[in-house]
């Protein structure tokens, strides 16, 4: 199970200075949808010179253009994007086009989606890698993570991230439904020991 941290509402010597403290403990990076907007392609290319060896995700957060915004990322360095799935199906199988042509992959953002059918249509598609998340705003109201995994029952074959707040306390209820990744923000990024948080966490997954 890998534990992806998510470099999100930070400057981008904050996102330098936490990877500094917990890259020996955190497996995939994510270049989260703000500090792409503030900092463009340019911090995806910086954090791919300095951490060659780490799977780096560009969250494009992608709902249109999407062969356009795919080559953005890919060719910046990302292995993997990040498409909407609520997106048009022409826009999620170009990006699944780019993606194959360089080696590379796409996942796509279940925010918002509350069947599994369209997980299914999804899987049609060619999508082998999805993220359950709850996002920000809908943190804030007292959702959770917990119910997600209802999204993904009876389908196989299909590759699972999963985000939304999660903390220390609340990663054992995650990793009991054994997601393959799993996706952690402010609870790295925003504490007092980011290092010492990011291997409490590695440790409880390897438990």
């Amino acid at each position: 199970m890998n534990i992806q941290v998510a470099l999100d509402r930070l400057t981008r010597e904050e996102c330098f200075q936490i990877l500094e403290d917990t890259g020996s403990y955190v497996d995939w990076i994510e270049i989260g949808t703000g500090v792409i907007k503030e900092y463009g392609m340019a911090i995806v290319r910086d954090i791919r010179e300095k951490y060659p060896d780490k799977i780096i995700v560009a969250d494009m957060k992608t709902c249109d253009a999407g062969k356009h915004e795919t080559i953005q990322a890919l060719d910046a360095g990302a292995d993997i994007t990040t498409v909407m799935a609520f997106s048009a199906d022409k826009t999620i199988t170009d990006t699944l086009e780019v993606a194959e042509s360089r080696g590379k992959r796409v996942m796509v953002d279940l925010l918002g989606v509350s069947e599994n059918k369209r997980i299914r249509e999804l899987q049609e598609l060619g999508v082998s890698l999805v993220s359950l998340h709850i996002g920000k705003d809908m943190q804030e109201t007292g959702e959770s993570t917990g119910s997600l995994f209802d999204l993904i029952q009876g389908i196989n074959g299909i590759e699972t991230a999963v985000a939304g707040g999660i903390t220390l306390e609340t990663l054992p209820g995650i990793v009991k439904n054994s997601p393959d990744t799993v996706i952690i923000g402010s609870a790295i990024t925003k504490a007092k020991d980011p290092a010492e948080a990011a291997k409490a966490m590695k440790g409880l997954i390897r438990e």
